[in-house]
């Protein structure tokens, strides 16, 4: 255990660094949310079209948090601009329940509804994807043969 620590170090070391450049970056440095999640898809992902006709897949993860006997889910809606072919197949493909790690940016939008009230929604913009974990099935396939 202790190999697991002092491989932790150099990272906490520069976690408690003054942070005076962005050196590890080569994006303009503007202000961004980025989010981080940890949790299991919802349902499966739904391909829609925008008004301009771009693909896009949508699709919600849920997180939790707490102790088991008052743990508090939330439910967090993500966006995919996919690029065609295997990467959408890809995330088309995926199980409800899957775990997954996503990245994502994080943008506030504001509208007003048909009555004329004022609502928001976060908006998040998947940057990275990876499944953690697949639901298990008992070791069958959900396809009938």
């Amino acid at each position: 255990m202790s190999a697991f620590f002092s491989s932790l170090r150099p990272a906490l070391r520069m976690a408690n660094a003054p942070q005076a450049a962005r050196a590890f970056s080569s994006s303009p440095a503007h202000s961004i949310a980025r989010l981080t999640l940890t949790g299991r898809l919802g349902a499966e992902p739904e391909l829609h079209a925008t008004s301009s006709g771009q693909e896009i897949v949508k699709y919600n993860i849920a997180t939790s948090h707490g102790p088991r006997d008052n743990r508090q889910t939330s439910w967090w809606r993500i966006t995919n601009f996919v690029p065609e072919g295997s990467q959408r197949d890809f995330i088309l493909g995926l199980q409800k329940g899957t775990l997954l790690y996503v990245e994502g940016d994080a943008k506030m939008a504001n509208w007003e509804d048909s009555e004329g009230q004022t609502r928001s929604a976060l908006n998040v913009v998947q940057r990275t994807l990876e499944v953690l974990k697949r639901p298990d099935n008992g070791g069958h396939s959900d396809e009938s043969h």
